[in-house]
């Protein structure tokens, strides 16, 4: 027969049916079921390790999902706390177990999903909720200063309610404890002073006109062998201006600047020999209108050609040992000439009223060529931005390679003011 066009179209159609009919058949499941419109209650199919009613399960111990009897496998595991962090786990390759393989939080409820199939590969789900019991022991952080205003040059200091000796520990303390400045400083890093007291400061001085804002996410984080972390109050502090006041103990004058504009120049007495004035940057640690000064507080005996006894007004203190920064009325005659203190910044009363006014706690004082030592890092005020920044980097804990300090503070060593 001869093909006509007609007849050519409707064989073609006829083979299209039978090869989307021959295509279909193959695309057909042996079993022929129709697919689930949501997974099955697999809550007959897992087992986890839940304590006994009542009780929490212990933080130190591992979380176990595990598959029932022979039948079906375990697909997947999901397990969620309620700050959204993911616990890490491991599930065995053929379904039958899974195990948290990350640090489980303590004081925490999770959310647990499980995914499974059973032995004909129909999906199945189930949720759980897992709680762990509160820490034994908890390790807090103290934020300082106290929330206010302060000068460019104010560290903040956080203090631990336990000693962390472990690198590994502080590494998790260090990443918990952050730091925010706003605008931005430029970099900012953790030093650890000791096992309980870390400083942090950034590469330069504060922002002008500042927020920070510091916060530890501490909060039943483990941390070492049944240690875990505890809640800290935040805090919040700002900055003003960038007051600095340069003391050139060979000039024997004070030049202070605003943002970087000298605003007065102070003509000033400091450490005579034998009681030279620290050379360095020292942090305004706060102010006292009256200070009664006193040779014996630095071991002056009295009687001494050097004892003195004096009542001493607009004292803006820098170190804990007593260095100050204060009227000295009976030394206005040395005063841009010649350094007849004990180791005090004098000046007249007028210029130490106003020194008294125009600075504020966190503000930056600094003396060069003196014959004095140069102001310690920690321990005896904040001396902190003395040390180079690639140095104060190797003080934290996060920086590979970094040293382990050993530095202490007596924070109870305070001694008796020096003048």
């Amino acid at each position: 027969m001869n093909d006509t066009p007609r007849t050519r179209t409707a064989r073609s159609c006829t083979l299209l049916v039978i090869a989307v009919t021959v295509a279909a058949t193959a695309c057909a499941g042996p079993a022929e079921r129709p697919l689930r419109a949501r997974p099955y209650d697999a809550a007959a199919q897992i087992a986890f390790n839940a304590p006994a009613a009542g009780k929490k399960a212990d933080p130190d111990k591992p979380l176990e999902v595990s598959a029932k009897g022979d039948e079906g496998r375990i697909t997947d595991v999901s397990a969620i706390d309620e700050t959204g962090h993911h616990l890490a786990g491991d599930l065995t390759a053929d379904g039958r177990k899974w195990r948290s393989t990350g640090s489980l939080s303590a004081g925490a409820r999770y959310t647990v999903k499980v995914s499974t199939e059973d032995e004909e590969g129909a999906p199945g789900a189930r949720t759980l909720t897992y709680e762990t019991a509160t820490a034994k022991r908890a390790l807090t952080a103290t934020f300082g200063p106290e929330e206010g205003k302060y000068g460019v040059g104010q560290p903040i200091i956080a203090e631990l309610s336990l000693p962390v000796k472990d690198k590994a520990a502080r590494s998790i303390v260090e990443r918990a404890l952050k730091v925010r400045s706003v605008p931005a400083a430029d970099g900012g890093s953790w030093y650890w002073v000791d096992d309980q007291q870390l400083h942090y400061r950034p590469k330069e001085y504060w922002p002008n006109d500042a927020t920070i804002t510091v916060t530890g996410n501490l909060d039943g984080v483990k941390i070492g062998d049944k240690l875990y972390g505890g809640a800290s109050q935040p805090l919040k502090i700002t900055t003003g201006d960038r007051v600095e006041a340069i003391t050139d103990a060979s000039d024997h004058t004070m030049t202070v600047k605003r943002n970087g504009e000298v605003i007065n120049t102070i003509p000033v007495t400091t450490g005579k020999p034998g009681y030279s004035t620290r050379n360095g940057i020292k942090v305004v640690l706060g102010k006292e209108y009256f200070v009664r000064m006193r040779g014996t507080s630095i071991g002056i005996s009295e009687g001494t050609s050097d004892s003195y006894d004096l009542p001493v007004y607009y004292a803006t203190r820098v170190t804990w040992s007593g260095e100050y920064v204060h009227a000295a009325p009976w030394s206005v005659g040395s005063q841009g000439a010649a350094n007849v203190s004990h180791g005090c910044v004098g000046m007249s009363t007028g210029n130490a009223a106003w020194f008294y006014e125009n600075i504020t706690e966190g503000d930056l004082v600094t003396v060069i060529n003196s014959y004095g030592d140069t102001m310690d890092a920690f321990g005896n005020g904040y001396g902190d931005w003395n040390m180079e920044w690639d140095e104060w980097r190797k003080g934290s804990a996060l920086v590979k390679d970094g040293t382990d300090p050993n530095a202490t503070i007596d924070a109870k060593a305070r001694l008796r003011p020096s003048l």
